[in-house]
């Protein structure tokens, strides 16, 4: 158990601020920081990469970790109840939440198909998503996830680097996105219809991090551990 938590520094990962400072992971994103299959840089490396000042971003830390919200202490956590997390917070809301992003994004084409901002591809993008990723959660449902609850983490080394790959197709994924909707900017003909899809993929990419860095970054060196 952690009895005082660490110090903002520099020189400590992406991964590790996310999972002990309240709201990092939301400065993260906010910055284009890939906080979970890049989470082992250090912000000053990150920051370097991205052209930000280091020390603006660990002030909006210190804001984030002041103000009061939801923050789970991965430390006080079980694996069991790490999984039980991961199904409840991402594992059901993706499969809820796709089906209804690509709809909305079938309809944009369709309606807006002859504007030059158009995001042509988009639907047929997320579709792929979509399937990749539910590939995914029933290997882990199905394969990783009852090895782990068994206490047999040891022996799912092979099984985690499986889905290490796919966690960084899963980011290549989110970087197309990213380029279809030009950053999610929704331009100034948009209908309402595009500009929740624009900001319900905006809340996709930030949950689908947050699932990726969870299992890179707690659960499976938790689990290799135990």
């Amino acid at each position: 158990m952690r009895t005082t938590p660490l110090p903002l520094h520099p020189d400590r990962t992406l991964a590790e601020l996310a999972t002990t400072q309240a709201g990092a992971s939301r400065v993260f994103h906010r910055h284009g920081l890939d906080f979970c299959c890049g989470g082992q840089v250090t912000l000053a490396d990150a920051c370097a990469k991205a052209k930000l000042d280091p020390t603006m971003i660990l002030d909006e830390l210190r804001v984030e970790t002041d103000r009061p919200g939801l923050f789970v202490d991965w430390d006080e956590k079980t694996v069991e109840g790490i999984l039980d997390h991961i199904l409840v917070h991402y594992h059901e809301p993706h499969r809820e939440e796709l089906p209804r992003l690509v709809a909305m994004a079938r309809k944009v084409e369709s309606v807006h198909r002859e504007k030059s901002a158009c995001p042509h591809g988009l639907a047929a993008h997320l579709e792929r998503m979509a399937e990749e990723l539910e590939l995914h959660m029933q290997k882990e449902e199905q394969v990783l996830f009852p090895m782990l609850r068994s206490g047999r983490g040891r022996m799912a080394a092979i099984p985690i680097q499986v889905m290490e790959q796919e966690h960084r197709d899963h980011g290549g994924n989110l970087e197309r996105l990213r380029e279809l909707t030009q950053g999610y900017t929704a331009p100034a003909e948009a209908c309402g219809t595009w500009v929740a899809l624009y900001l319900g993929l905006h809340e996709l990419e930030r949950d689908l991090m947050e699932h990726i860095h969870i299992e890179n970054n707690v659960l499976f060196p938790r689990a290799l551990r135990a």
